[in-house]
């Protein structure tokens, strides 16, 4: 499972930018992601059906604690933000990237202060020439 959640992941990824990408321009943002969240409601209900994952729903349900709903709200934020930056012009090779590395920086922080996280003097390189690759493919 270790390598396939990754390749999960990854093609989902992809997948979800090409479709960000392609969204028709004039049409109101709000009305496809609603569209959105509806085809995401119908696969999660079959996939509850189908999968042999546990399926004692009252009990996950009251096990549910205020990160799901924040899940949810920073999902929407996701999705309005991808929008937004397709729709201003941001390149489909570039933008993902530039989300990624800045929110990885970010979560770098909240890892050190919140979590306690150790970081190598490698990992610190990685920082470093992360930022460095953020101002490069900044410059035109």
């Amino acid at each position: 499972m270790y390598y396939i959640s990754m390749i999960i992941t990854v093609l989902a990824t992809v997948i979800y930018n090409i479709s960000q990408k392609s969204i028709n321009q004039s049409i109101n943002p709000f009305i496809s992601m609603i569209v959105t969240y509806i085809t995401a409601i119908i696969f999660s209900i079959l996939a509850l059906i189908i999968l042999p994952i546990d399926r004692n729903i009252i009990s996950s349900l009251k096990q549910l604690n205020w990160a799901s709903y924040v899940l949810g709200l920073s999902a929407l934020g996701l999705e309005i933000g991808y929008l937004y930056i397709y729709r201003s012009g941001w390149n489909i090779a570039v933008a993902p990237l530039f989300v990624s590395i800045i929110s990885t920086i970010v979560l770098i922080v909240v890892g050190i202060f919140i979590y306690k996280t150790k970081i190598s003097p490698m990992n610190t390189l990685g920082i470093c020439l992360s930022i460095v690759g953020l101002i490069l493919m900044n410059k035109k």
